[in-house]
């Protein structure tokens, strides 16, 4: 299977939203406003076009097999991430969101993996393994030491995965509440 991972472009949101709702579930509903399954998708699909929030285009990259998205990976720097989320909650305000809260979630001197996930029909074939290490890869690039993720507590077998590429817990995290484990992979 001939995989190429390059930077997620504007006609890519139809295959890439759907993706990123499976991957982070509640949380999208929090960045969002929304509540319904077609109201938080058309709210993301309006984020991914846009260049100033966390899950733009401009931080997201797809894996492509003959240009079908089979995974999508949504990475940025921790110190960015303060400017994004201060451009969503006006852009929340603005809509007259419900708790307009967003939750930090990394350091500033880490690159963060916001978002990973694989199409069903794909998975099992190496495709998120794949998406990690090109973060890493990036991550070097760009002359970061720390990749960092969150991972729900109660998803074991992902937390062993990330443990066995070399990401440590570091602490216990909050998102919308919830329990995560904040992992880091030295670079």
């Amino acid at each position: 299977m001939s995989i190429t991972i390059r930077q997620a472009q504007l006609q890519d949101a139809h295959a890439v939203v759907p993706l990123i709702i499976d991957a982070i579930g509640d949380i999208a509903n929090r960045l969002t406003g929304e509540q319904t399954f077609a109201s938080v998708e058309q709210a993301l699909i309006v984020l991914f076009k846009r260049e100033d929030n966390r899950h733009s285009y401009l931080n997201t990259f797809v894996a492509v097999k003959d240009e079908q998205v089979l995974g999508v990976l949504v990475y940025y720097n921790g110190e960015q991430a303060i400017k994004m989320d201060a451009n969503l909650v006006r852009w929340l305000e603005a809509k007259n969101a419900p708790n307009i809260v967003i939750d930090k979630e990394a350091h500033e001197d880490e690159y963060y993996i916001d978002t990973i996930c694989v199409a069903p029909e794909a998975r099992g074939k190496g495709i998120g393994t794949l998406l990690l290490k090109f973060a890493e890869e990036q991550t070097k690039k760009l002359g970061f030491k720390k990749l960092s993720l969150n991972v729900e507590t109660q998803k074991e077998d992902a937390r062993r995965l990330y443990e066995r590429m070399g990401y440590v817990i570091t602490e216990p995290w909050s998102i919308i509440d919830e329990p995560f484990h904040h992992m880091v992979k030295q670079i």
